[in-house]
Protein backbone atom coordinates (compact mmCIF):
# COMPACT_ATOMS: atom_id res chain seq x y z
CA UNK A 1 0.00 0.00 0.00
CA UNK A 2 1.44 3.73 -0.57
CA UNK A 3 -0.13 6.94 -0.27
CA UNK A 4 0.52 10.06 -2.48
CA UNK A 5 0.09 13.34 -0.80
CA UNK A 6 0.51 16.59 -3.34
CA UNK A 7 0.95 20.58 -2.73
CA UNK A 8 2.03 23.09 -4.98
CA UNK A 9 -0.46 23.72 -7.74
CA UNK A 10 -2.01 26.82 -8.30
CA UNK A 11 -2.74 30.09 -10.75
CA UNK A 12 0.06 31.40 -12.61
CA UNK A 13 0.60 33.89 -15.43
CA UNK A 14 2.38 32.49 -18.86
CA UNK A 15 6.12 33.09 -18.40
CA UNK A 16 5.92 32.17 -14.53
CA UNK A 17 7.15 29.28 -12.54
CA UNK A 18 5.52 26.57 -10.27
CA UNK A 19 6.52 23.53 -8.11
CA UNK A 20 4.80 20.53 -7.11
CA UNK A 21 5.71 18.05 -4.64
CA UNK A 22 4.58 14.79 -3.74
CA UNK A 23 5.21 12.72 -0.46
CA UNK A 24 4.63 9.03 -0.58
CA UNK A 25 4.14 6.68 2.56
CA UNK A 26 3.53 3.01 3.46
CA UNK A 27 5.40 0.85 1.33
CA UNK A 28 8.07 3.55 -0.25
CA UNK A 29 10.80 0.36 0.02
CA UNK A 30 9.26 -1.09 -2.68
CA UNK A 31 9.04 2.53 -5.12
CA UNK A 32 10.75 1.63 -8.82
CA UNK A 33 10.16 5.14 -9.59
CA UNK A 34 7.93 8.21 -9.26
CA UNK A 35 6.48 10.84 -11.60
CA UNK A 36 4.32 13.76 -12.94
CA UNK A 37 0.91 12.98 -15.20
CA UNK A 38 -1.35 15.74 -16.02
CA UNK A 39 -4.73 15.73 -17.90
CA UNK A 40 -6.14 18.28 -19.37
CA UNK A 41 -10.06 18.59 -20.24
CA UNK A 42 -10.74 16.47 -23.00
CA UNK A 43 -7.81 14.85 -23.52
CA UNK A 44 -5.64 11.85 -22.25
CA UNK A 45 -3.51 11.95 -18.87
CA UNK A 46 -0.52 11.89 -20.26
CA UNK A 47 2.89 11.58 -19.00
CA UNK A 48 5.04 14.35 -17.79
CA UNK A 49 8.47 13.10 -16.22
CA UNK A 50 9.13 10.21 -14.28
CA UNK A 51 12.52 9.39 -12.38
CA UNK A 52 13.86 6.03 -11.62
CA UNK A 53 15.72 5.09 -8.86
CA UNK A 54 18.34 5.06 -10.26
CA UNK A 55 17.60 9.12 -11.09
CA UNK A 56 16.88 8.27 -14.64
CA UNK A 57 14.73 10.69 -16.20
CA UNK A 58 12.08 10.90 -19.09
CA UNK A 59 10.61 13.80 -20.15
CA UNK A 60 7.67 14.29 -22.67
CA UNK A 61 8.66 16.32 -25.35
CA UNK A 62 6.19 19.52 -24.85
CA UNK A 63 8.32 20.11 -21.44
CA UNK A 64 12.07 19.28 -21.91
CA UNK A 65 13.79 22.27 -21.03
CA UNK A 66 11.30 23.56 -19.36
CA UNK A 67 10.41 21.00 -16.21
CA UNK A 68 12.62 19.36 -13.92
CA UNK A 69 11.63 16.35 -11.76
CA UNK A 70 13.85 15.34 -8.74
CA UNK A 71 13.71 12.84 -6.09
CA UNK A 72 14.53 13.97 -2.30
CA UNK A 73 13.57 12.82 1.24
CA UNK A 74 14.95 9.20 1.31
CA UNK A 75 13.48 9.05 -2.31
CA UNK A 76 9.68 9.20 -0.63
CA UNK A 77 9.56 12.93 -2.23
CA UNK A 78 9.44 13.96 -5.81
CA UNK A 79 9.22 17.22 -7.44
CA UNK A 80 8.28 19.14 -9.96
CA UNK A 81 10.10 22.10 -10.87
CA UNK A 82 8.11 24.24 -13.61
CA UNK A 83 9.70 27.15 -15.25
CA UNK A 84 8.26 29.27 -17.91
CA UNK A 85 4.51 27.59 -18.03
CA UNK A 86 3.03 27.77 -20.88
CA UNK A 87 -1.47 27.99 -21.21
CA UNK A 88 -0.93 24.65 -22.54
CA UNK A 89 0.59 23.30 -19.51
CA UNK A 90 -2.96 24.00 -17.80
CA UNK A 91 -4.53 20.85 -16.64
CA UNK A 92 -4.28 18.47 -13.64
CA UNK A 93 -1.39 16.83 -12.64
CA UNK A 94 -0.75 13.63 -10.52
CA UNK A 95 1.68 12.09 -8.90
CA UNK A 96 2.88 8.45 -9.98
CA UNK A 97 4.43 6.20 -8.19
CA UNK A 98 5.42 2.58 -9.65
CA UNK A 99 5.71 -0.56 -6.62
CA UNK A 100 7.76 -3.19 -7.66
CA UNK A 101 7.28 -5.63 -5.06
CA UNK A 102 9.37 -8.39 -6.36
CA UNK A 103 12.01 -8.25 -9.46
CA UNK A 104 10.13 -9.81 -12.59
CA UNK A 105 6.95 -9.70 -11.12
CA UNK A 106 3.92 -7.51 -11.68
CA UNK A 107 4.59 -3.53 -10.73
CA UNK A 108 1.42 -1.70 -9.24
CA UNK A 109 0.63 2.27 -10.19
CA UNK A 110 -0.40 4.36 -7.54
CA UNK A 111 -1.68 7.97 -8.00
CA UNK A 112 -1.90 10.77 -6.25
CA UNK A 113 -5.80 12.79 -5.78
CA UNK A 114 -4.61 15.32 -8.48
CA UNK A 115 -3.41 19.05 -8.15
CA UNK A 116 -4.64 21.76 -11.14
CA UNK A 117 -2.54 24.18 -12.28
CA UNK A 118 -3.69 26.81 -14.20
CA UNK A 119 -1.29 29.47 -16.51
CA UNK A 120 -3.07 32.39 -17.88
CA UNK A 121 -2.24 33.67 -21.11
Amino acid sequence: QLQLVESGGGLVQAGESLRLSCAASGSIFAINAMGWYRQAPGKQRELVAVIANGATTNYANSVKSRFTVSRANGKNTVSLQMDSLKPEDTAVYYCNAVLDLRAGGPMYNYWGQGTQVTVSS
